[in-house]
């Protein structure tokens, strides 16, 4: 656009707040020092050999359990003080030198054994990251060498504030001849000189998190102790890799897929017009492994509980929203984020938990449900859960644990608005995870629903699941957690209710195949979309499907909701051509009306539509029209319906969402006719296209394209473009675009990382949401 002026600012800091500092972290990964060993005094030293019994050294091995290893790094000790040497020769001189650890190596580098083995080799950071359930190495180098007849060692981990070894939080790791499976030991795999090599051992079950590790050696004859504290900490995650850890993934194309893809792919819009938006879940990326950890620590769950993938998720989708509990993001579908980030802005998990880490737990605003979701794949895989997000199109929202969704209606067929407060989502995002489910009958592990989205409270605190997808497809609703609530998403019946001239209401109409349609996530090993609503109910409409819908009701407040069907001759959809409509131009329909008896059939037909949020929360009707229908016998009669752009123009909020509802009485039968069809107006795409050759540490470039589909003017368009290991996530501030005109813009980087990469880039304004695209680049090594 010539004469435009583009301003690009950072975000992988600070947001949407330019030229202010960025503020200092408060690391997880321990940054303070803790206070020196003080050193012994020469004098002192003579005057303790001489008299042992009058100035004994002070034990320095500490089991002070209110150290808090989280948050203060682990002292480095002083030289060791050099001994007198011993006059009877050099044997006694051994035997009287205490053995002690000058330095302990982790072996922590990402292209080492214990990375390479434990899947832990695409983390940025520089700890030994290590999964539960599986042995790993380190090196000692002591003072002088180690002599297994005299000589005893055995290491400490400490996790949290309070460790304590009746909670798994201290966990005390004994020097043993043989390594057994299922236990913590330690054995030593090589001697040379002052050096050991050890393998050291962790159960399945171990909690996860930061440790830090000290080292305490000593002499079998019973005498005092030295502690050795190490320098760097160790970090535990989950293992899906372990057959005995209860996360683990028997697939290890799913591994690959579900706990190190970093990026994925997020499905929204409608059931007939699907749309889905590239989504960097980050999880590898520098940082994103410290917030995670620091949530966990934030959320105030003991950390003895971190063992257990059933409450480390629970509490996960607790602290991902802030509603009651200052997490990680602000709801909000108000459709005014003048003093945030747009919901739809955001294509990446990194920024978020990045700022959400660095200003020590402040709330980022916005997020909705695909947002929520996205972080909650990212922190689940950082912590080595297998996941992935769902997208539920028509999910229902059962306020009243009633396990239908009620409409209601007065005694003119005019919807009771104070009473309808269940409502339909054109779509919904939460998450799959895999596990185990101990807790539950057999039959009740793999996939697990969560749900980050603050909607309704479970326990008092906004949050749910899991909820074992198995007990979601029979209607087992009373197995925990939040069944009944992912149950109405997916397979709840839709009923209308009329008001009686009493004052009571009677069924006059229900829907079984109304919610819960085409759920779907990424496919594995492709950006394919997967159709998985087989794994979260029957097929419409047969026995073993009905037969579920039956047995959750019974558990629901409205058990005796079903209720004689009523005879139905006449029906009517609502159907849309190709990909449906788009921004900017009329939006057009077709209602079809068929007659299925051997007799004449006339009706009249009410309708009306709403702009909506995706949530299903109508903002107003837009326009409202009556109809009369004749039908001959067996007659199908289609009516075009069309509603001009320039009357939603001035209307649509996120997701430029509609709602058309149809409801009308035969006259002949008194049949009542109801249909809600939810659609979109489609956006147009980014076009990203890469320019130049990719290669490691070479700069190349991608041209960047958007064409304003409306005839007016866009206000203040934001890009907001970032590719992992291409390009550091960053705005681009465009302006004001005019009506049908095309923006191009050139962005230039240079890859740090090889392989299939992802450029992903959104298109950020008040009048047009979810514009979005992305590039696949393949990174050549230099």
């Amino acid at each position: 656009m010539p004469g435009e002026r583009l301003t690009v600012r950072g975000t992988s800091e600070i947001g949407r707040y330019p030229g202010a500092a960025p503020p200092t972290r408060v690391e997880l990964s321990i940054q303070k020092e803790g206070e020196k060993k003080q050193e012994e005094g020469g004098c002192r030293r003579w005057f303790r050999k001489m008299c042992p019994c009058c100035c004994k050294r002070q034990n320095s091995t500490s089991y002070d359990i209110t150290d808090k290893v989280e948050l203060v790094k682990p002292p480095t000790p002083g030289p060791e003080p050099v001994k007198p040497k011993a006059e009877n020769g050099e044997a006694k001189e051994m035997e009287e030198i205490k053995l002690s650890v000058r330095s302990v190596d982790l072996l922590s580098s990402k292209t080492g054994q214990n990375r390479q083995e434990h899947h832990t080799d695409l983390y940025h950071d520089d700890e030994l990251i290590i999964r539960r359930g599986q042995t790993f190495q380190m090196e000692l180098e002591l003072n002088r060498p180690f002599n297994a007849d005299t000589d005893k060692l055995h290491l400490d981990l400490r996790t949290g504030p309070l460790p304590m070894v009746s909670k798994g939080t201290h966990v005390i790791i004994p020097l043993v001849d043989h390594l057994e499976d299922e236990r913590w030991e330690a054995k030593i795999v090589e001697q040379n000189g002052n050096k050991i090599k050890l393998s050291v051992n962790s159960p399945a079950n171990a909690v996860i998190g930061l440790y830090g590790l000290s080292v305490t050696t000593g002499s079998l004859k019973g005498e005092s102790t030295t502690t050795h504290n190490s320098s760097k900490n160790i970090v535990m995650l989950f293992n899906p890799w372990c057959e005995e850890d209860t996360v683990f993934l028997d697939d290890e194309e799913e591994r690959k897929e579900y706990v190190l893809n970093d990026t994925g792919r997020i499905y929204y819009g409608t059931e007939k017009q699907i749309g889905a938006r590239t989504w960097n879940f980050g999880q590898f990326h520098e940082g994103i492994l410290d917030a995670c950890l620091f949530i966990l620590e934030k959320s105030d769950m003991p950390p003895s509980g971190r063992g257990d993938p059933v409450n480390v998720v629970r509490v996960i989708s607790a602290m991902i929203n802030a509603q009651d509990d200052f997490g990680v993001l602000v709801g909000n579908w108000s459709g005014n984020y003048s003093d945030g980030v747009s919901p739809a802005a955001w294509s990446s998990s990194v920024e978020i938990l990045r700022k959400y880490h660095s200003t020590d737990g402040t709330p980022v605003s916005y997020g909705q449900c695909w947002v929520f979701s996205g972080v909650t794949t990212t922190v689940l895989r950082c912590l080595g859960i297998p996941a992935r997000s769902v997208t539920n199109f028509q999910s229902a929202h059962d306020t009243d644990v009633s396990l239908t969704t009620d409409v209601y209606f007065d005694e003119n067929m005019e919807p009771l608005d104070y009473l309808n407060n269940d409502s339909v989502w054109n779509f919904h995002v939460w998450n799959d995870c895999w596990m185990a489910r101990p807790d539950l009958p057999p039959g009740n592990g793999g996939w697990q629903a969560v749900d980050s989205t603050p909607q309704e409270t479970s326990q008092g605190t906004f949050r749910c699941g899991p909820a074992s997808v198995n007990a979601i497809r029979s209607g087992q609703v009373y197995l925990k957690h939040d069944t009944p609530f992912v149950f109405a998403e997916v397979n709840s019946d839709k009923i209308y209710w009329q008001r009686n001239l009493d004052g009571t209401f009677s069924q006059i109409h229900s829907e079984k195949k109304a919610v819960g349609h085409y759920i779907s996530t990424k496919a594995v090993g492709s950006d394919e979309r997967a159709d998985i609503t087989h794994l979260y109910k029957h097929q419409e409409g047969s026995e073993e499907e009905r037969i579920a819908v039956e047995t959750a009701s019974r558990y629901g407040s409205k058990p005796d909701a079903y209720s004689t069907p009523v005879a139905e001759d006449v029906t009517v959809e609502v159907k849309m051509d190709g990909e449906g409509p788009r921004m900017g131009a009329d939006a057009k329909l077709s209602i079809l009306v068929k007659n299925l008896s051997s007799q004449p059939r006339q009706a009249t037909l009410h309708s009306q539509v709403a702009v909506m949020y995706y949530t299903g929360v109508l903002k107003g009707t837009i326009k409202k029209e009556q109809m009369s229908v004749e039908l001959s016998p067996n007659e199908e009669k289609t009516i075009e319906w069309i509603l001009p752009y320039q009357q939603y123009q001035d209307q649509l909020v996120d997701q430029a969402a509609l709602m058309l509802t149809l409801s009308g009485r035969v006259s002949e039968t008194q049949q009542v006719l109801a249909n809600q069809t939810t659609f979109r107006l489609r956006t147009p795409d980014l076009n990203i296209t890469p320019l130049g050759e990719a290669v490691v540490g070479k700069e190349m470039a991608a041209k960047i394209t958007f064409t304003n589909p409306l005839p007016r003017t866009l206000k203040g368009v934001v890009f907001r473009v970032e590719g992992l290991g291409l390009q550091k996530g960053h705005e681009v501030v465009v302006g004001d675009v005019s009506g049908h005109s095309t923006v191009t813009l050139t962005e230039h980087f240079i890859p740090t990382q090889p392989g299939p990469r992802k450029l992903v880039a959104s298109l950020d304004c008040k009048q047009l949401t979810q514009v979005h695209g992305v590039a696949n680049v393949v990174v050549l090594e230099k």
